[in-house]
């Protein structure tokens, strides 16, 4: 795979390019990101706004993509629902029965894939076929989706035409580079096929088409560069890929965008779309962009709360909370925790508390580079720092197998005040992995947050009881 195409970034990618290794952002290159990614700066205040949420989605896919360091053991089962139930449904257990080209193959294998994950054993041979099918899939991060679009877009491309033949567009400026990453690695053999990045910043001279077989982009440039500017003719491609469905969703603009990009497509292009989840909101979305689809659907495995001991402790306000969480610290021993706040305000106030008191503490939260958040998992994972202090945007697909104790310092609720039994059972999920027993404390300082606990204690009917001295001996065997 060549890399050409960075030839044609001007030094305003190359600045913005400088903000993704986490280094020093001046404020044009925040503002570009933001545009390009269709976000909104975040108040000042420490609290989250909604444009957080839109944000935190992509910024969580991007984290996860950035510290896996390997595949995911998935024990989902995979439902394959077809276009024709009549055909034969095919799956692969190696990359050879796919007849891929060799240098294709000798890429995969650089990877470091020895065989097909779960969803590629299924997704491939549809994605593979002749003629091409169309594919609407459910896959988490870490499930080697991104290896199995780029395989199939480097498959369908014919080297000896130079004009974009595959268009992938994805939420954010961040996760399009990320793909790009990934093309990269596995069309090193390949060096007839190059990429372009339709990313702001990439700026081209008017009247020029694009050479390069595979354009990778976010949807607000890939529409310019296909409508307005005419670097790209829509009607050539062959295969369109729409990564990351739920995060562009979120995205004010990104949806309109997209079904307009797979308007000017040809009948006959092979439409992939890949989604973490599939909400209603995410599955209309879907319909309208992909016709007559096979689908691959994760059946979810409902998380187990068995494994887990739940205690509360009663306190008046968040200073009580400091003290009590200080006492259990002093009354056992606790191989490595995390602790999860409402706010960022509360997670950094916390942060600076623990460590006064001379613990080794780590602070994660949104308004951190992503980058950053990675480094500092990575230093937890490594026993660096023994406290982990976050808000939400921890609360998914992290696994530390040190973890051992997790502490809602805040009880998870939604906007409206209600409680957030979901993000509840991520939180807690933390601890109790890999067949260990875990422990969950959490922190109850008003009537309110009492009401909330009783209400997720029924929602899982699970009794959480309040944490005694009687207790500290069996908490300190699962704690340690």
């Amino acid at each position: 795979m060549a890399t050409d195409s960075w030839a044609l970034a001007v030094d305003e990618q190359e600045a913005a390019a400088q903000s993704i290794g986490g280094l020093n952002i001046n404020e044009t290159e925040e503002n570009l990101k933001a545009q390009e990614n269709g976000t909104i700066k975040t108040e000042e205040n420490g609290d989250k706004t909604e444009d957080d949420d839109k944000e935190d989605r992509a910024a969580q896919s991007l984290l996860n993509k950035l510290i896996r360091n390997n595949l995911v053991n998935n024990t989902n089962q995979v439902e394959v629902l077809q276009r024709d139930p009549n055909s034969p449904l095919y799956s692969v257990k190696s990359f050879e029965e796919l007849r891929l080209k060799p240098q294709l193959l000798q890429g995969v294998y650089a990877m470091g894939f020895n065989r097909p994950s779960k969803i590629q054993e299924n997704a491939l041979p549809m994605m593979l076929a002749e003629p091409p099918q169309n594919l609407i899939a459910q896959s988490q991060s870490g499930t080697g989706k991104t290896a199995a679009f780029v395989l199939a877009m480097l498959s369908h491309v014919d080297p000896t035409h130079n004009w974009p033949q595959c268009l992938c567009v994805s939420p954010t400026y961040e996760l399009a580079l990320q793909t790009g990453k990934v093309i990269e690695q596995m069309g090193r053999f390949y060096p007839e096929v190059k990429l372009a990045y339709a990313i702001r910043g990439n700026k081209l001279e008017k009247g020029m088409k694009i050479q390069e077989q595979i354009v990778i982009g976010t949807p607000g440039t890939v529409l310019d560069w296909c409508l307005k500017l005419r670097f790209i003719d829509p009607k050539k491609i062959k295969v369109f890929v729409l990564d990351e469905a739920d995060v562009m969703i979120a995205t004010q603009g990104h949806q309109d965008q997209s079904i307009r990009i797979q308007r000017m497509l040809p009948k006959d292009c092979q439409m992939l779309l890949f989604s973490a989840t599939f909400e209603d909101s995410v599955w209309r979305f879907a319909q309208r962009i992909v016709p007559d689809p096979n689908i691959i659907k994760l059946k979810r495995e409902e998380e187990t709360l068995d494994t887990i001991k739940q205690y509360y402790v009663l306190c008046n306000n968040k200073e009580e909370k400091f003290t009590a969480l200080c006492n259990i610290y002093g009354a056992i021993t606790i191989a490595q925790a995390m602790i999860f706040c409402h706010t960022r305000k509360t997670a950094g106030w916390l942060a600076g508390e623990l460590s006064r008191e001379g613990h080794q503490v780590a602070l994660l939260s949104g308004e951190m580079a992503v980058e950053q958040r990675a480094a500092v998992i990575d230093r937890f994972r490594d026993g660096k720092e023994k406290v982990l202090v976050t808000t939400n945007v921890c609360a998914r697909g992290i696994d530390v197998e040190q973890v051992s104790v997790v502490i809602n310092f805040d009880l998870p609720v939604d906007k409206d005040g209600n409680p957030d039994n979901e993000t509840y059972l991520h939180r807690i999920g933390r601890t109790g992995r890999f067949g260990k027993r875990g422990l969950a404390i959490n922190m109850v300082d008003s009537k309110f947050s009492m009401n909330v606990l009783n209400r997720i204690q029924d929602h899982f009917n699970k009794k959480i009881e309040k944490l005694d001295t009687d207790d500290l001996d069996e908490i300190e065997k699962i704690a340690n």
